[in-house]
């Protein structure tokens, strides 16, 4: 499954040249070569060192730097570990939050990382638009002043529409300095910004045409070197691999251990367990591993598995614009014809956990949201009868051993899933295997690439697809994946509104309002669109109806909750985050800066 980005993201994901630390280095007089991959992407060796560039040579955590890295907490998605903002203050409401950086960070090139830095920062993220730096003032969560106070605290205000996510998506904001980007803001830019944030007009969308056509420029621009704020700068990249030096000038270089690290590129996942059976790898984060390739990477030396958290969750998505499946007793009964323990056995048996049942988020976080109503919900549990039943309540009628339509026609099952994902390939095989077994005609089709998948999705191609879901923690993140925009519902100058399916990206087709057990009739687009302003307890409440109307209506089947499967090797480095830290979900690079990764001793 060639999808590290497709999970970190979202949720997202050369062979390499000199890329072992098994012998001597230049450095192991010291503190030795760390050698990783960035799951995030592979290497471009053309590319910029400009972290605006998707492709480009930046590496969170060891020369890109945020203000501060997430926790990833299963319910808060506000709580940070320090980066280059070494404490924070949000005003209870939300308002506003004053940031204090480190008072001794410096760039690579020794000059002072200051305000004017986050301020130059922010004025180009505006350039790419979304999260805090939206543009359009109806937007949740905007911010709406940026004050510098001093050298090294910044202040800045949200909008009128307050957004639970306005601390998270501030303290995420990449840094580049000041004296190496500045030129990419035109002239009057501040002014221009709050034309463009002001009311509707020819001025205002005049403005916006500025701010927005800046984007290419910030995207395409080559630094003639990389300036870096974190504990490492690039020395070179070729094609096989990055190599990054310490930097000297990092805030807190006594905690940060290795001399260089090394960024070894990947073509596949086969690469990359190549790489661990080899024992190439001090870290590797979450890749898809088949039982037998993951007992050979357990043989060699000084390999382990450190396992957390991941809000990650697969599921098997309806279109139910396409008969049968916009019948609840459809969907109901491949729910109860699914045996997701075994899906999981043979797709995902070191990444994954059945899921317990659907109701949109992974059961960590089902559980601390839900408390003992997740318990309350329906399992699905296995259960011929209760499917044939479900099928018959469906008009679906049975001939010679097999499942027809109500008109009598052939009922096709088709799972349609990308190529390039062996678990999912897996998974659909499996189901396609059980579905036969009980008198559904199912079959497989794959997609060549997760791109062309994820086009034919959108353009409602398919009637049954894999689709990645529960990415938290906020809980307006993790319902935005059954009803937001793939749902049919749209944000228009900051109105909401449901749109009719294979329109707009609307692929799966669900009724705009459902009937829930102890809510009557509610609009899951509107509770979730909630979700992004309101108070904890409030959220609370809106997730639980939500948890059921996903149970109730199965816009999905969750077939496994995803476990953080971490490959470290202790036989170089030692002290790695321990099974459940928080830190698993961030680089090494992060795990240096909070004084993690220590030289092993002979």
């Amino acid at each position: 499954m060639k999808r590290l980005t497709a999970i970190v993201a979202m949720a997202s994901i050369v062979t390499a040249t000199a890329c072992g630390t098994t012998g001597k280095s230049e450095t192991d007089r010291s503190g030795g070569t760390y050698t990783t991959i960035d799951g995030t992407k592979q290497i471009n060796a053309s590319a910029p060192t400009n972290p605006f560039n998707p492709v480009g040579s930046v590496f969170n955590g060891y020369n890109g730097m945020a203000l501060a890295w997430p926790k990833n907490d299963p319910t808060d998605p506000n709580r940070f570990y320090p980066a280059i903002a070494r404490s924070w203050t949000a005003a209870p409401d939300g308002s506003a939050v004053v940031i204090h950086l480190q008072p001794n960070a410096r760039w690579s090139d020794g000059k002072p990382l200051t305000s004017e830095d986050v301020r130059v920062s922010i004025g180009l993220a505006y350039s790419q638009g979304g999260t805090a730096y939206a543009l359009d003032p109806k937007a949740a969560g905007a911010a709406a002043e940026i004050q510098v106070v001093d050298a090294k605290t910044i202040s800045i205000t949200q909008g009128p529409n307050r957004s639970q996510m306005f601390l998270n998506n501030l303290l995420s904001t990449v840094i580049v300095p000041a004296h190496v980007y500045g030129r990419l803001l035109p002239t009057g830019f501040w002014k221009t910004l709050k034309i463009a944030q002001g009311a509707d007009g020819p001025a205002a969308e005049r403005a916006k045409s500025v701010i927005t056509g800046m984007a290419d420029k910030v995207i395409s621009f080559r630094p003639p070197h990389d300036v870096s704020a974190g504990p490492f700068v690039l020395e070179r990249v070729n094609p096989g691999a990055a190599l990054l030096k310490r930097n000297p000038y990092f805030y807190d270089s006594a905690a940060v251990v290795p001399d260089k690290v090394k960024v070894l590129n990947y073509t596949s996942n086969e690469q990359i367990w190549n790489y661990l059976i080899a024992g190439k790898l001090d870290n590797a984060p979450f890749t898809s591993v088949p039982t037998a390739v993951m007992d050979r990477i357990r043989q060699t030396g000084g390999s382990r598995i450190v396992r957390g958290y991941s809000p990650v969750v697969t599921s098997l998505a309806f279109n139910q614009a396409l008969k049968p499946y916009d019948n609840v007793h459809v969907r109901r009964a491949l729910a109860y014809l699914i045996d997701r323990n075994q899906v999981t056995r043979i797709a995902s048996p070191e990444g994954g956990t059945p899921a317990a049942t659907t109701s949109g988020i992974h059961a960590k976080a089902a559980r601390a949201w839900l408390g003992k109503g997740f318990d309350s919900l329906t399992r699905y549990g296995f259960d011929p009868v209760k499917a044939a039943t479900e099928l018959k309540a469906a008009g679906m009628t049975r001939r010679g051993g097999t499942w027809a339509m109500p008109d009598g026609t052939p009922w096709k099952v088709e799972i349609h899933v990308p190529a390039s994902f062996s678990d999912w390939v897996s998974a659909a095989q499996s189901i396609s295997s059980q579905l036969n077994d009980h008198g559904i005609d199912a079959k497989v089709i794959t997609a060549a690439d997760y791109t062309l998948y994820l086009g034919d999705l959108a353009a409602g191609k398919y009637g049954i697809g894999f689709w990645l879901m529960g990415l938290g923690p906020a809980p307006y993140n993790i319902y935005q994946r059954l009803f937001g925009q793939a749902n049919g519902w749209q944000m228009f100058g900051g109105r909401l509104k449901h749109v009719a399916p294979g329109t707009q990206g609307n692929w799966m087709g669900g009724a705009e309002t459902a009937q829930v057990t102890g809510a009557g009739t509610v609009n899951p687009g509107e509770l979730t669109a909630r979700l992004n302003f309101a108070a904890p307890d409030e959220q609370k409440r809106i997730v639980g109806v939500l948890a059921r109307v996903a149970n109730e209506q199965l816009p999905v089947i969750q077939l496994w909750d995803y476990v953080n499967a971490q490959f470290v090797n202790t036989s170089r480095y030692t002290a790695f985050p321990p099974d459940d830290s928080e830190a698993l979900r961030l680089s090494s690079g992060v795990w240096m800066q909070l004084g993690m990764i220590r030289r092993r001793q002979a």
